[in-house]
């Protein structure tokens, strides 16, 4: 952005670090770009007499320096090439930090002191462990609804998706001081819950899930598939029905089948590491949205129709006509959805609640969001809905009722045994307790990092010989790394930082490790910011890829001089600190042996 001043004119290029989840006094990246930033609007006010309110520093290609400013977008003010501009900034930079500056098509390239670099950013992190990447800067409130299943099936692949996004953006926020509170809604009743019990009325002769050798979940989701839409629909709804008059009998069975869901529900949320500080149950908030529609209505926000329905009009914003509330005074979905939201604000006063929840539903949140801000809540305008993808089977979309779902206690099981299999291969004598411990560390890394590896709103296409692969953009490769750096460290005591001669870093590859290092700070604010698990397994990535490169080329434990070998093993221990802190971040057990 460009901004002329009425005292001579100052070019004001606009970086929003106001927005950047970050406590400046211990990341080292913030200090060493603000430093050569700094620079920088020194020479552009010697040599153009122009004041900079701010310089934004990209990362270039490693041959083209550490930090790259482009000069494209003040050459028309200034009346000079873009070219000219960073020649003329190249002459003028100097400062003991910078050991090189070129102009190239543009572009200031700028490469910082190898052995400043490597001290300052590795000594942090050494200093800093688990902390290193974490903020305490902000102080807001979340919170965080996700999972919110349905109480007449098992989880399937797609709530391990959503679980894995709540629970890694719920680590993500909490890295950078924010209290979040996760929440979900439990579907509990419905014409669909009705329809799994009125089969097991029919069909169950008092069978149990112990009797059955089945978990709960599994036990209940069986009768749901079971449920025919032709011969028993009349029945469901009758339950459903005599459910919302407080029947005995059928309030009795509904109560046993959702226990038996919810001992299956525990164990799944335990393999894949889901927590929740809050639960709320459809059943209990169901009937509490009238008092929202009767407020509606009398704000002349919803208007009460000729057959006694309540709706509100959004055509405006291109929403539709919504029903609120039916002719019969009974409410719909997003009735109890708008009671819920209300519910929680009052009781949590957050500054954000985020709904992690499928990007099929879309629409209904947009609907949701405006009528909130329609009914005069301030805080509507804070709610965010984090949409993401389907997850596809070779067959394509899952469905509940098709045979077709994969579901998430079915797919645990299926990493795990495909990554005891790996294990067994290389260890071909490892006992079974820690072939067991391996084969769930590695294989629920898998499940997860394919699962957050792609941005929220993308598909994914679900293949678990891919997911569990030790090669290639997957979970277990990074925890391989983590682990050949933990072999190399074994037995192994690091020597006093104040005692390392860090300017023996100075091999490309070294300092492209240091740099990548530099920047998870950074990372972990952006993702936390975008809501985006995605970008950590994509650093996490490039790290692995980065040290794997550095190893290759670079001996560390047989180092020519015992100084070298030092400052190599303060660079892998590094290199180590920070793989573990993003895979804790993503819900990922940093392994040390594979």
């Amino acid at each position: 952005m460009f901004e002329i001043c009425h005292l001579g004119f100052a070019i004001c290029f606009i970086i929003p670090y106001s927005r950047i989840f970050a406590d400046f006094m211990v990341i080292f990246l913030y200090m060493i770009k603000q430093k050569i930033a700094e620079k920088i609007k020194k020479a552009f006010k010697k040599e153009f007499n122009i004041a900079l309110d701010e310089v934004d520093l990209s990362y270039p290609e490693s041959q083209f320096g550490d930090f790259s400013v482009s000069c494209h977008k003040f050459a028309k003010d200034l009346k000079m090439s873009p070219q000219e501009i960073a020649q003329k900034l190249s002459e003028t930079l100097k400062d003991k930090l910078i050991a090189k500056t070129e102009a190239i098509a543009g572009y200031l390239n700028i490469f910082v002191d190898s052995g400043m670099l490597s001290k300052e950013v590795l000594s942090d992190i050494l200093n800093q462990e688990n902390a290193y990447g974490s903020s305490k800067i902000t102080k807001q409130k979340i919170v965080l609804e996700y999972s919110s299943p349905n109480t007449n099936k098992p989880l399937h692949l797609g709530h391990a998706r959503n679980n894995m996004l709540g629970m890694s953006l719920s680590c993500l926020l909490e890295s950078q001081g924010a209290e979040v509170i996760k929440t979900q809604i439990i579907n509990d009743r419905g014409i669909h819950i009705m329809k799994s019990l009125v089969a097991y009325q029919k069909l169950g002769n008092n069978e149990t899930p112990e009797s059955a050798g089945m978990k709960g979940d599994h036990f209940v989701g069986k009768y749901y598939v079971l449920f025919d839409e032709e011969t028993m629909m009349d029945e469901a709804q009758e339950a459903l029905r005599k459910w919302e008059a407080g029947d005995a009998k059928v309030v009795k069975l509904w109560e046993q089948m959702n226990k038996w869901v919810y001992e299956g529900y525990e164990d799944t949320y335990r393999d894949l590491g889901s927590e929740f500080d809050k639960d709320y149950y459809e059943s209990e908030i169901y009937k509490s949205g009238k008092e929202i529609v009767a407020q509606g209505i009398l704000k002349d926000v919803f208007k009460k129709e000729e057959d006694g329905s309540v709706s509100i009009n959004l055509e405006d914003i291109d929403l539709d006509k919504k029903i609120l509330q039916r002719a019969d005074g009974t409410s719909i979905y997003i009735t109890q959805d708008l009671a819920l939201a209300v519910e929680r604000q009052k009781e949590f006063k957050a500054d954000s609640l985020i709904y992690v929840v499928g990007q099929e539903q879309e629409y209904h949140f947009k609907v949701l969001f405006e009528i909130l801000k329609r009914l005069g809540y301030e805080w509507a305008k804070n709610l965010r809905h984090l949409s993401y993808g389907l997850v596809f089977l070779p067959e394509g979309k899952m469905k509940s009722r098709e045979g077709k779902v994969v579901d998430a206690d079915d797919i645990i099981a299926e990493v795990e045994d495909l990554a005891a299999k790996e294990i067994k291969k290389r260890f071909p004598e490892i006992s079974d307790a820690e072939l067991g411990q391996r084969s769930d560390a590695i294989g629920l890394g898998a499940l997860k990092f394919m699962l957050l590896r792609v941005t929220p709103s993308q598909a994914i296409h679900f293949d678990p010989k891919e997911a569990i692969s030790f090669e290639g953009s997957t979970g277990p490769y990074v925890q391989y790394v983590f682990a050949r750096i933990s072999s190399i460290l074994e037995n192994m005591e690091l020597p006093e930082i104040d005692d390392v001669d860090f300017s023996l870093l100075a091999e490309k590859e070294e300092k492209e490790l240091v740099l990548k290092l530099m920047q998870y700070p950074e990372v972990l604010s952006s993702a936390a910011e975008n809501y985006n698990p995605s970008a950590l397994c994509n650093y996490l990535l490039e790290l692995s890829q980065i040290f794997n490169s550095f190893y290759h080329k670079h001996s560390v434990l047989k180092a020519e001089g015992g100084t070298v070998r030092d400052a190599r093993l303060c660079l892998i221990a590094s290199a180590r600190i920070v793989l573990k802190n993003g895979l804790n971040i993503l819900g990922i057990e940093a392994v040390s042996k594979m």
